[in-house]
């Protein structure tokens, strides 16, 4: 695909080029909320663009753009929603685009409108699929045997808390639980001391699957309409106190945060990358090949109060070693059915090297290490205070797909 470039001016370094175009929920002064599409510094109102006729081909209802959630315009399917993304670049990219005229009517600049959840979530589901977080983890409680014995044969996960999800700006504030403090033989309660972050993606689900019918691993992409960048926040000393033998519960249904645009499997293709060698061979109904996997570079910064935000992770999407198609079939072969908006999360992702590291349980391998941001300022856990923002994008022949950003701020504990 070559470069093609808007009659809007958008900046080279856009996340939000003419090549995205995601969706998301927004209002503004004079609009309720309803669904846009990300270009630039610009936000589409898609109901004002149906109006004026532009999408008559597709004989949808005004008011499906008018909905305070993507889930009835994704329901609709990917004909129609891959086809008024096309549409949209063709009426942007044409010099004498008949929509450049109502220009004045169509946009909202992007810092006066406020962005909402862009689905509702009825379920959602963390799996565990980067081998380096998997590994790095595993070495701390278990050095000699870091991989437990399944976590190669099929994607390891646990459903998580669907309410929790907020839209990036969301305040989160510090959990309170029980902890294990020191080597004491009974547990103690209070605000976690070791609140964390986790630098994951979270796919949306974009097509029912029925009840009793596994979808397979060759259909499995069908079922996805695109990807937001995702922060499930975790508590680390709640977590390793509760976890056994049930896994994760309180440590993290607090809170995740995820970006408002959902950008789709469409304007992802060209970033398609193999991912690893998967060794052992997968079962059958989970052996894929070709381009699975996509090169989506992301990161994590921390910005303490009173300081500039700082960079402490720079890790990327292809070092994931179980792919969405994979996921998706492995939560389905039981005949777990899926529901539009569902979210299916990857799990924290890192990849090797100083700055690789998808969270601070890594990062501080597990509170033993002092992270240094800046002089006189360091970290091991997330303080009162911080923003944490993660950012990903997609880069290749002059082409940029990006997320933008989620950033979530933290509050001190609501006292009992």
């Amino acid at each position: 695909m070559l470069p093609r470039t808007s009659w809007l001016a958008v900046s080279p370094d856009s996340d939000f080029s003419i090549h995205n175009l995601p969706f998301g929920i927004f209002s503004a002064k004079t609009k309720s909320p309803g669904i846009g599409v990300a270009i630039g510094e610009w936000i589409i109102d898609l109901a004002a663009v149906n109006n004026l006729g532009f999408f008559d081909e597709f004989n949808l209802d005004t008011s499906i753009f008018r909905k305070d959630s993507l889930n009835d315009f994704i329901a609709s399917g990917k004909k129609v929603t891959a086809g008024i993304r096309l549409i949209l670049q063709k009426l942007l990219t044409d010099i004498e685009s008949p929509l450049k005229e109502f220009a004045w009517h169509i946009l909202v600049k992007q810092e006066d409108a406020v962005m909402h959840m862009p689905v509702k979530v009825g379920d959602y589901t963390d799996f565990y699929s980067s081998e380096e977080h998997a590994t790095a983890v595993g070495r701390l409680y278990r050095p000699d045997n870091p991989l437990l014995p399944n976590w190669k044969h099929m994607p390891v996960a646990y459903h998580g808390r669907a309410s929790s999800i907020v839209v990036s700006g969301t305040p989160v504030y510090r959990p309170q639980g029980q902890f294990n403090s020191g080597q004491l033989e009974n547990p103690v309660f209070g605000p976690t001391q070791y609140l964390d972050f986790e630098l994951e993606l979270g796919f949306v689900v974009g097509k029912n699957a029925k009840m009793g019918k596994p979808v397979s691993v060759s259909e499995a992409e069908d079922y996805i309409f695109g990807a937001v960048l995702f922060n499930d926040w975790s508590a680390r000393d709640i977590q390793r106190w509760e976890y056994q033998p049930l896994g994760p519960f309180t440590s993290k249904n607090f809170a995740s945060s995820i970006s408002p645009w959902i950008v789709t499997l469409e304007a992802l293709e060209p970033f398609r990358i193999a991912g690893p060698d998967q060794l052992p061979e997968p079962l059958p109904y989970l052996r894929t090949s070709g381009l699975k996997n996509f090169d989506i570079n992301l990161s994590a910064s921390i910005k303490p109060q009173e300081f500039d935000e700082i960079i402490i992770t720079e890790t990327n999407a292809r070092h994931l070693y179980w792919n969405i198609g994979q996921q998706t079939a492995h939560h389905t072969i039981t005949g777990c059915n899926l529901n539009i908006g569902d979210i299916l999360a990857t799990g924290t992702i890192s990849a090797t090297g100083p700055k690789g590291a998808g969270c601070l349980l890594e990062l501080t391998q597990g509170n033993k290490k002092i992270l240094n941001l800046a002089p006189g300022l360091s970290r091991t856990f997330l303080e009162d205070g911080d923003e944490l923002i993660l950012r990903g994008f997609a880069e290749k022949n002059s082409m940029r797909v990006g997320f933008g950003e989620v950033r979530g701020i933290i509050k001190p504990s609501v006292g009992l």
